[in-house]
């Protein structure tokens, strides 16, 4: 049986969408091929490594990737699912074979103030919305 291939974007790929494909192939990797790309080419951001590790997953080493660069590549998708605000995932492009566009906005990490422990709780909560989500996909499309 061929895997679903999915595709989560965000901004920069640095937190959210990292997060979104290592869990989704951590927890369904038997029938998902997750992929994660931005809209801009960032840097992976620290807290998410942090979080993700708590969780036994390492993105320690991932790279940030471009979102168009998969689309120009012609890259196929079954899901493109944005995890960024509304306005931001209107800039996605459209790709050809794509059975469903989703939407699921979370707050970005690289936007949270305070100390480093606040940062860090309200990046794990992000985790955790992004966890949920997976979860209800798997159930959804299974």
């Amino acid at each position: 049986m061929e895997k679903i291939k999915v595709l989560f974007v965000c901004i920069h790929n640095s937190a959210r969408s990292q997060m979104a494909e290592a869990l989704l192939n951590h927890l369904a990797g038997d029938k998902f091929e997750a992929s994660s790309a931005g809209l801009e080419k960032g840097n992976l951001n620290p807290l998410a490594i942090k979080v993700m590790a708590e969780t036994g997953i390492d993105i320690s080493k991932n790279n940030t990737k471009d979102v168009f660069d998969f689309y120009k590549n012609g890259a196929l998708f079954n899901y493109v699912v944005t995890v960024c605000d509304a306005a931001n995932s209107e800039r996605c492009p459209i790709f050809p074979s794509v059975i469903r566009t989703l939407h699921w906005s979370f707050e970005d990490p690289s936007s949270f103030k305070g100390t480093e422990e606040v940062k860090l709780e309200k990046t794990r909560k992000v985790r955790d919305e992004i966890r949920d989500e997976i979860r209800r996909f798997i159930k959804s499309v299974s």
